[in-house]
């Protein structure tokens, strides 16, 4: 039985990529259908999504928060889905995700309405350390590849 589960887990291994790619756009692409009504509410919208910032101490400009979470989770998710500034996407969307949770826990809606945000939250948090893979944005522009990063060339080291 050890046997066929290591061999099973070593060809499943090499499609890891394709595994984050379907990730990406399975979780970008419902970030950005249920970002769209937001980000394309208009004021009215973005002020009424706003004021839950209210019960956070945050009382000021409610359209701009409003505004701010629909374009995360729109753009966030299209980012995301492309693997394109993937990381600080990530970090972007578990802020998003940490708002929506308190401010559900603290509206008293609970942990059945609260925990997909949570649940999220760490999806985001995950794929902050796994990154996108090799068929994304990030990897096409040497985003992804620590040999490429600020300390490849030598004069960045010796400056050190």
């Amino acid at each position: 039985m050890k046997k066929s589960l290591v061999m099973f887990s070593q060809r499943i291994f090499s499609y890891k990529d394709l595994g984050l790619l379907i990730f990406r756009l399975g979780v970008g692409g419902m970030y950005m259908w249920h970002g769209f009504p937001k980000i394309t509410g208009g004021v009215e919208k973005w002020t009424a999504l706003g004021k839950s910032m209210e019960i956070l101490g945050i009382q000021f400009a409610p359209a701009f928060w409003g505004f701010m979470s629909g374009f995360t989770e729109f753009f966030g998710g299209l980012f995301f889905a492309m693997g394109f500034i993937y990381r600080p996407m990530c970090l972007l969307l578990v802020s998003n995700m940490f708002v929506a949770f308190s401010t559900q826990m603290l509206e008293g809606k609970g942990m059945m309405k609260a925990s997909q945000s949570l649940e999220n939250g760490f999806s985001f948090i995950g794929a902050f350390f796994v990154g996108p893979g090799k068929y994304s944005m990030d990897e096409y522009l040497g985003f992804n590849s620590p040999q490429q990063g600020l300390l490849s060339d030598s004069k960045s080291e010796e400056s050190i």
